[in-house]
């Protein structure tokens, strides 16, 4: 049975895992040629909020996760934007951390945003312990981009300490967000 379940999760990690490498290469093979034009090279830093559903999938501890992020407009390597984030779940969990973003563009409006990072983690109970104090969170958003670039977006989040833990349970989000644009001069 331990071992039906073990079997099980490794492929559901395999899964996201998956999923992950195909969302960024289609992105970046499907955006549009104008993807670097001056429309969206430009796009202004932004402070993100969030809300949705922590532990959606399991079950195990669900409840609500409240999340703020701060997007730079600043490009490491011409591509990735640095992010850092603080969220918290009504069950008790929390996570303070950051990372690096790509905006993949889909015309003027869409925009696909995956990102990766590593969080401190607080919080933990008998229902759900991630199970050490550094988790990685993957996500990838899908957006729409309002005319002053503000976004409307949905969020699927996977938090996972990678293994570096004696178990990794990880947890997945899914999460409505909204981006307010912090350069004026930018928007257009």
């Amino acid at each position: 049975m331990t071992e039906m379940l073990a079997k099980r999760l490794l492929l559901r990690r395999y899964k996201l895992r998956l999923l992950w490498t195909f969302v960024f290469f289609a992105g970046l093979f499907f955006s549009d040629s104008t993807a670097f034009s001056q429309d969206k090279r430009d796009d202004p830093e932004f402070l993100s909020a969030a809300f949705g559903a922590f532990d959606f999938n399991r079950t195990k501890d669900q409840g609500t996760e409240l999340r703020v992020e701060y997007r730079s407009d600043k490009k490491l390597s011409n591509l990735f934007k640095p992010f850092a984030s603080a969220a918290y779940s009504t069950s008790g969990h929390a996570f303070l951390g950051g990372g690096l973003l790509i905006d993949l563009f889909f015309g003027r409006r869409y925009v696909v945003t995956p990102s990766l990072g590593p969080n401190i983690y607080f919080g933990g109970n008998s229902k759900l312990d991630l199970d050490f104090p550094i988790q990685f969170r993957s996500q990838v958003e899908f957006a729409y981009r309002l005319d002053n670039r503000a976004r409307l977006g949905l969020a699927l989040s996977h938090y996972s300490n990678a293994s570096m833990g004696s178990s990794n349970p990880g947890t997945e989000s899914f999460m409505f967000y909204y981006s307010l644009p912090l350069n004026l001069q930018s928007n257009r």
